[in-house]
């Protein structure tokens, strides 16, 4: 009889803006390069928004659960766990809504789901193996998330600021900081805690070996 095939290992890796929470999966990432192991960004299920006029798609607030396509992406990951390739969507940043383009993404052994919602539903939650969140100060937050968006995105210092103040802080504290309480592991400081990084290694090290 022809042994079952073991179904992938989903790691839920979330927290907030500017946590270290991609720093974080590139790590598991980059340490598995060897094996069977992809990234899943929850930013490329943002909504579908071409129904809506320019003007009203530049007033989305990408900081509130809603603006995500949660179904979508919980039927991609349900594909990925029965070894079937998807069609990952891309979201166009300049036209704030999705791409026609997509991404073939083939199953692998090991799914990293990383984003600041990924453990706000229930259903998604469910179908992780291992929960993580990255738990780093508001001020280093905001700090990071300025550099980032100045250096990265054009942006100005005033625009950073207002977006933080009015929908990244309070979004933060009411959907993203809440979710801490179903994770597995919290790690302090992101990236830069090795300790927590090898340790989560070691455990789906262990998971794949068994």
């Amino acid at each position: 009889m022809e042994k079952e095939r073991k179904k992938p290992i989903i790691i839920g890796v979330t927290g907030g803006s500017g946590s270290g929470k991609t720093t974080v999966s590139r790590k598991i990432l980059d340490h598995f390069a060897n094996h069977s192991v992809m990234m899943l960004e929850q930013d490329a299920y943002y909504k579908d928004q071409s129904h809506l006029t320019f003007e009203e798609r530049v007033k989305t607030n990408y900081d509130h659960p809603l603006a995500f396509d949660t179904d979508l992406l919980i039927e991609h990951v349900n594909q990925l766990l029965n070894w079937e390739t998807i069609e990952k969507p891309v979201y166009d940043y300049v036209e704030h809504t999705r791409s026609s383009k997509t991404i073939v993404q083939e199953p692998k052994e090991v799914v990293i789901l990383e984003g600041i919602m990924v453990l706000e539903d229930a259903r998604l939650r469910d179908l992780m193996d291992i929960k993580i969140y990255v738990d780093t100060d508001d001020d280093i937050r905001i700090i990071r998330r300025i550099k980032r968006d100045m250096e990265e995105r054009g942006r100005t210092l005033d625009s950073v600021i207002e977006q933080y103040i009015d929908n990244v802080k309070p979004m933060y504290h009411q959907f993203i900081e809440p979710t801490k309480r179903y994770a597995d592991v919290i790690i302090p400081e992101g990236g830069s805690n090795q300790v927590a990084i090898d340790l989560l290694i070691t455990k789906i090290d262990s998971i794949l070996n068994r």
